[in-house]
């Protein structure tokens, strides 16, 4: 029994909140890993499949937005639960609960298919970069790459978190870029609630390239492993120490995760509606990338609706890219029991620094082998939808284990949508392998 003067879990165990300042922006403040985790997922190979979907179906698939959105938001929040509970990433959770080859298969589609996700997003940006300058794709690819290694290995994690919550922002010249293409709002409301399915191939296509972007395992590596990374800046360093978690810490982490999959959910919602308004409203049906609708919207919808989209693409680049790279460093470190952190310096964690690197050099080498960008998208999501399935139905019965999370455990509610989940990514995954093969 509890002494009276003993001090409980809540008052042992400072709360995250406590480090935020006081004032107008604190809730800004106290929003970190679901946050960034959100905007990451808005990446430039992201940006590029809602811009081809808009392209070709209008508003047609703008229900999307909220019918992905509890599911996503269900998983990234037990893969959240499970690193502050459990004081370990996703990848050393399951090294401790599961045969080597559940580990190392999970791992190595993961690696591949961030590094193709990586070559897509630098290509993706070099081409925003080359519209504004005039200096060649390729170049910008190299530049590009050598700055975020830069700015991932030799900046603190504070650094970083407060870098990357700004660069969010940049995600709002979407909303205003829908705004200034002037979209037939009533078509808006019944397109958003009405869900419109098209038994083809190509409407297929692009809803299953929506899940695999908005539900993709690599947020599922990197929000565990910054919850941990959040635990270790607040002073908790052994395993020992991180193991648990408050109800106060518990509610943050929920608001953070619902505000952050809320956020990502929305700058797709406009993007889609903007490539609807302009694009697909003029008969350009027939894009590949994102570069494609920028250049078409800068006749549309006016200088300033295009330079918008090209700055944002460059923005999220800049937050997509570093979570690819440093997701796909922690799964290895943490598989290999490796010390892995971007709060250690190269030299303390080397092994963890290398992997970083290695995945940068692949991503920038696969624009030199001149694949399109649309096909190593279309890669990164055979792999991801090969992937998802068997690794959220993972997440969601570690996060039901008590021997795991002790009384710490899923809810109801998150254990359904994630089984949900894992059904939704399932059929989809299945039906594009059935596509490709048939295509």
């Amino acid at each position: 029994m509890q002494q009276e003067n003993e001090p409980t879990e809540e008052q042992q165990r400072p709360s995250r909140e406590s480090a935020a300042r006081p004032g107008r922006d604190g809730f800004f403040r106290q929003l970190g890993p679901g946050l960034i985790t959100g905007a990451a997922d808005d990446d430039p190979s992201g940006i590029s499949t809602y811009s081809v979907t808009g392209a070709a179906f209008g508003y047609g698939q703008l229900w999307t937005a909220l019918f992905s959105f509890p599911m996503m938001a269900a998983v990234q929040m037990m893969c959240a639960r499970l690193g502050m509970v459990t004081g370990f990433g996703l990848a050393g959770v399951i090294r401790r609960r599961y045969p080597p080859y559940v580990l190392w298969s999970c791992c190595l589609l993961l690696i591949v298919a961030n590094i193709v996700n990586i070559g897509a997003d630098l290509k993706g940006m070099g081409e925003a970069m080359e519209m504004m300058t005039g200096i060649d794709t390729s170049i910008w690819v190299i530049v590009l790459a050598i700055v975020i290694a830069v700015l991932m290995i030799w900046t603190s994690y504070r650094i970083l978190v407060r870098i990357f919550k700004w660069l969010t922002l940049v995600l709002l010249a979407y909303v205003v870029t829908a705004f200034l293409s002037q979209p037939d709002w009533t078509a808006i409301l019944k397109s958003t609630f009405v869900p419109h399915v098209e038994l083809t191939s190509a409407y297929l296509a692009t809803f299953i390239g929506i899940l695999g972007t908005t539900i993709s395992p690599y947020l599922f590596f990197w929000q565990a492993a910054q919850e941990v990374e959040e635990e270790v800046a607040q002073g908790r360093t052994t395993a020992a120490e991180r193991r648990g978690a408050t109800d106060k810490e518990l509610k943050g982490m929920r608001r953070d995760v619902m505000v952050g999959m809320a956020f990502s959910n929305l700058i797709m919602y406009f993007i889609i509606l903007t490539t609807g308004a302009t694009l697909h409203a003029h008969g350009m049906s027939q894009i590949e990338t994102a570069r494609d609708a920028a250049l078409a919207l800068k006749p549309l919808a006016g200088n300033l609706a295009y330079l918008l989209f090209t700055v944002g693409l460059i923005g999220t680049g800049m937050l997509g890219v570093p979570v690819l790279a440093g997701s796909a460093a922690y799964a290895i470190a943490e598989a290999k029991a490796w010390r892995g952190s971007l709060d250690a310096r190269p030299n303390a964690a080397p092994q963890f620094y290398i992997v970083f690197a290695v995945a940068m050099i692949a991503g920038v080498g696969l624009n030199y082998l001149h694949v399109s960008a649309i096909h190593m998208l279309f890669i990164a999501a055979v792999l991801n939808g090969l992937l998802a399935p068997p690794l959220v139905a993972v997440v969601t019965l570690l996060t039901s284990s008590r021997e795991v999370m002790g009384d710490r455990v899923s809810p109801p509610l998150l254990r359904w949508l994630g089984w949900i989940t894992t059904a939704v990514m399932g059929i989809a995954g299945l039906a594009m392998i059935v596509m490709a093969i048939v295509q």
